[in-house]
C-alpha cells in the first residue's frame, strides 16, 4: 500500500517525466532536418548510458544482474521500433495529433492484454476502444491521403508500445528498471550502428532517416544534451512514479503528455490543431482514462 507522501512524490515525478519526454520529442521534430536520426540515437544514449551505470553502481549495484537477457533485449528492440515509427511521424503532423495517436497505446494494452490472457473484455474497455478509435478517424480524416499514411505511424508505435509493456509486465517483471533504462540505451547505440553500416550514404541534401553523420556545431551539442537529459528524466521518472503510486492515478497523469506536446508545439512550431482534431485528441484521451481506471467497488451487503 503506498503512503501519501510516496503517492504525492509520484504525482510530481510522473509530471516532470512526462514534460520532458514532451519536450524531447519537440526537439527531435525541431532537429529533425539537421541531425539524422541514427546520429541521435547513438550520441544520446552515449551521454546517458554512463549516467546510469554509474547511479546502478552507487545506488544499486543489485540491478547489474540481468535475470532475462533474452525477453530483455526483444523488449528493447520493439521499443526501438516504436520510437522509429513515432519519429518518421514527427516530421509530417503536429505534434499534438502524434502525441493523441501514440497515447492510444491503452486501448491495444487492454486489447492485446486480454488476447495473451484469454480473458474476457470488459464493457466499459469495448466502450473505451470504440471511442478512441472514433477520435483516430476524426484526426486522420480518411479522405486526406497525404496525411494518412504519417498519422498511422503513431498508431503503429502504440500498437508496438503496448507489446513492450505487456513484455515488461510479464518476462521482464524481475529486472531492475535502471538495468531496463540500460539495455535500451545499448539497444540504441547498435541501432544507430547497424544503419550506419547498412544504409547507404545521401547524395544530396541528408534526410532524417539517412545514413549520415553530420559534424555538430555547439548549438548541436545542445540540444543532444537536453535531449539525453529528457530520456534519462522521462525513463527513470516514469519507472519511479509506477513503483511508488498508485498505477491508475499515476495512468491518468501519463496523458498529460498529450497537453505537454499540445504547449511544446504551440510554442515552438505555433501549431494548432483544427475543430476535428481537437475533439479527436479529446476523444482518446477520455478513452485512455476509461481504459485505465477502475470500476468502482461494489458495496458490501447490508448485515442482517
Amino acid at each position: 500500500m503506498t503512503s501519501p507522501n510516496n503517492t504525492t512524490r509520484a504525482i510530481l515525478v510522473i509530471t516532470l517525466a512526462v514534460a520532458a519526454l514532451a519536450l524531447g520529442d519537440a526537439l527531435i521534430k525541431l532537429s529533425s532536418g539537421a541531425i539524422s536520426l541514427w546520429q541521435m540515437f547513438i550520441l544520446r544514449s552515449a551521454l546517458v548510458l554512463p549516467v546510469l551505470l554509474a547511479l546502478m553502481a552507487l545506488f544499486a549495484r543489485s540491478a547489474f544482474a540481468l535475470r532475462h537477457p533474452g525477453w530483455t533485449g526483444l523488449r528493447s528492440l520493439v521499443l526501438v521500433a516504436m520510437w522509429v515509427a513515432y519519429y518518421a511521424a514527427l516530421p509530417h503532423v503536429p505534434l499534438s495529433v502524434a502525441a493523441a495517436g501514440y497515447y492510444t497505446s491503452p486501448l491495444f494494452i487492454t486489447l492485446f492484454g486480454a488476447l495473451a490472457t484469454r480473458s474476457p473484455v470488459a464493457p466499459r474497455h469495448w466502450l473505451a476502444v470504440a471511442i478512441g478509435f472514433a477520435g483516430v478517424l476524426l484526426i486522420l480524416k480518411p479522405t486526406a491521403s497525404g496525411l494518412l499514411a504519417y498519422a498511422l505511424l503513431p498508431l503503429l508505435a502504440a500498437m508496438l508500445y503496448a507489446v513492450a509493456m505487456l513484455m515488461t509486465g510479464t518476462r521482464c517483471r524481475g529486472e531492475h528498471p535502471l538495468m531496463l533504462s540500460a539495455v535500451l540505451n545499448v539497444a540504441f547505440i547498435l541501432a544507430g550502428g547497424f544503419a550506419f553500416g547498412l544504409l547507404p550514404a545521401p547524395t544530396g541534401t541528408p534526410a532524417p532517416f539517412t545514413a549520415a553523420w553530420t559534424a555538430l556545431d555547439a548549438a548541436d551539442w545542445r540540444t543532444i544534451a537536453v535531449l539525453a537529459t529528457a530520456i534519462l528524466i522521462g525513463s527513470i521518472g516514469a519507472a519511479y512514479a509506477y513503483q511508488n503510486g498508485p498505477p491508475a492515478v499515476i495512468g491518468t497523469l501519463d496523458f498529460t503528455y498529450v497537453g505537454f506536446s499540445a504547449l511544446w508545439g504551440w510554442l515552438i512550431f505555433t501549431e494548432r490543431p483544427d475543430a476535428l482534431s481537437s475533439l479527436g485528441i479529446a476523444l482518446i484521451v477520455g478513452a485512455g482514462l476509461l481504459a485505465i481506471s477502475r470500476p468502482a467497488p461494489k458495496p458490501a451487503p447490508p448485515r442482517t
